[in-house]
């Protein structure tokens, strides 16, 4: 059999057949809000009207977290043995790669994200995300702890509950993978409210895993906007909320579980990533080229993207020329041709919000490219790739998130310097180093405060081993790697008296 080319053409066609659920998925159904209410969900490519999805309110949350709750309390899927659960996993793994293809169209389409992104990072990281989980279930145990000789003392690890997982429009499937993965891993009931803004890979996905046979009140999807959110963050019979987004909905987030039942908190937040580029730098134009990927990618709809680049003085012209040069093929385009580097920013309150840090910046910084909206495909909402030179760290755009694509130049001429720079920010998500000394490596990332540090690269380990997270005001806890799984547990401790 021919394989199909899949060009623009391919995806286009794909699109005209494409089924579109926008119902939520409660106890295993898709049903419609109490309320019968519903927005619009927008694709940013062209401003089209994809679907009308339900906008889920409390009444929804107690529907989904009752669900929950029973599903946990009558052990269908905590009290499975942890081969069966990853068994289940697996199959669910499966299908998420069999439906990868209408996966990433919908992902594109919802989040405006180009489709040589979501067929080759998103889809395929999310089906990677659950089968890490899944096979780590049965290799994920306690301990034996010290104690006294008329005893034995076990330490395990048991299911928290129900786990809330509120997640962001930038990687909508991928980002609630990382959430909701290790916590049914661990045997939870998780009700995820995507964004109101790209709810429709979750959707989808929850139907797949009723499929593979996650049981039904197990997974639970609720499209909405703040109202669900903040009723589940509220809830007296959610034991646990996992959020990412920004630092002001994660406080709010915090308080409102401190002023109900103190559930659990986990918090994935902003960033103000700095990218350190010393004299040193053993390959400008590779690191130049990572530079431009670190701010461009995905729009710049990144937590971690590389938003303040530091350039050693004597190397700053030389540096600047190739970054200029590497930026270009970031050309705004529509998302469905699999040629496009950049696509759409995901809403009209966003490309104002970007578009105003533009002129803020145009007043206090010099603008060595871009600046303005990209009309590339009518009615969409494209920016252009933009960089400032703001010679210091003091401009408003070098030291607040924009989440779009803006980059701030920043000068230095001593190592103390760029490092008292880099951590002048409330957040501490990620950095780079960019250096030809291994001492200097060390120091450096060990003086930075992230979470996450890379060496002459930006944004490398996409494997689930290494912990995702930040300090500060970039939020608390981890995703990815053991870790995450322990954080969807309560430790308990069993003493046995022998006699």
């Amino acid at each position: 059999m021919e394989t199909q080319i899949k060009d623009l053409k391919y995806w286009q066609a794909r699109r005209a057949a494409l089924a579109i659920e926008g119902r939520a998925f409660i106890d295993g159904m898709y049903r419609h809000a109490r309320s019968h209410e519903t927005f619009d969900c927008v694709s940013p490519g062209d401003a089209t009207v994809l679907a009308r999805v339900e906008a889920c309110n409390a009444a929804d949350v107690d529907d989904a977290v009752s669900a929950a709750r029973r599903a946990f309390d009558a052990n269908v899927w905590a009290g499975l043995n942890p081969r069966d659960r990853k068994a289940t996993l697996l199959r669910w793994a499966a299908l998420v790669r069999e439906h990868a293809d209408e996966l990433a169209l919908l992902e594109t389409l919802d989040a405006g994200k180009p489709i040589a992104d979501t067929t080759t990072v998103d889809v395929p990281g999310a089906a990677y995300c659950i089968e890490w989980f899944a096979e780590a279930i049965d290799k994920f145990g306690g301990e034996v702890a010290p104690a006294d000789h008329h005893l034995v003392g076990l330490v395990t690890h048991e299911p928290i509950g129900v786990v809330a997982a509120v997640v962001p429009w930038n990687f909508p499937l991928l980002m609630a993978a990382w959430k909701f993965a290790p916590a049914l891993a661990a045997g939870n009931s998780v009700v995820l409210k995507p964004s109101e803004k790209s709810p429709l890979t979750a959707i989808r996905v929850a139907q797949l895993a009723l499929e593979a046979g996650i049981p039904a009140g197990v997974f639970n999807v609720l499209p909405g906007g703040g109202e669900a959110g903040k009723a589940l963050a509220l809830h007296g019979d959610v034991d646990c909320i996992a959020f990412t987004g920004s630092t002001q909905v994660g406080k709010q987030i915090m308080q409102y579980a401190g002023a109900s039942n103190l559930k659990r908190v986990w918090l994935e937040l902003g960033g103000k990533s700095p990218n350190i580029v010393l004299p040193d730098c053993p390959d400008l134009d590779r690191a130049a080229k990572t530079a431009a990927d670190a701010i461009f990618y995905n729009m710049g709809e990144m937590c971690t993207a590389g938003s303040r680049l530091l350039v050693h003085r004597d190397i700053k012209d030389a540096f600047l020329d190739r970054l200029i040069d590497a930026s270009r093929r970031y050309a705004p385009g529509n998302p469905l041709d699999p040629s496009t580097a950049m696509g759409a920013i995901i809403d009209q309150a966003q490309l104002d919000r970007v578009l105003g840090y533009i002129e803020a910046g145009r007043r206090e910084a010099t603008l060595l490219l871009g600046g303005s909206r990209a009309p590339a495909i009518e009615g969409g909402f494209y920016i252009e790739p933009t960089i400032f030179d703001t010679s210091h760290g003091d401009a408003r755009i070098a030291r607040e998130e924009i989440f779009g694509p803006v980059l701030s130049v920043i000068t230095f001429d001593t190592l103390d310097e760029a490092v008292r720079v880099a951590n002048a920010s409330d957040y501490g998500l990620a950095a780079a180093v960019w250096t030809a000394d291994l001492t200097t490596a060390h120091e450096v990332s060990r003086k930075l405060r992230a979470g996450t540090v890379w060496v002459n690269c930006y944004d490398e380990g996409g494997d689930m081993n290494f912990p995702f997270g930040g300090y500060r005001q970039s939020g608390n806890g981890r995703d990815k790697s053991l870790h995450a799984l322990e954080k969807y547990t309560e430790l308990k401790s069993t003493l046995i008296r022998l006699r």
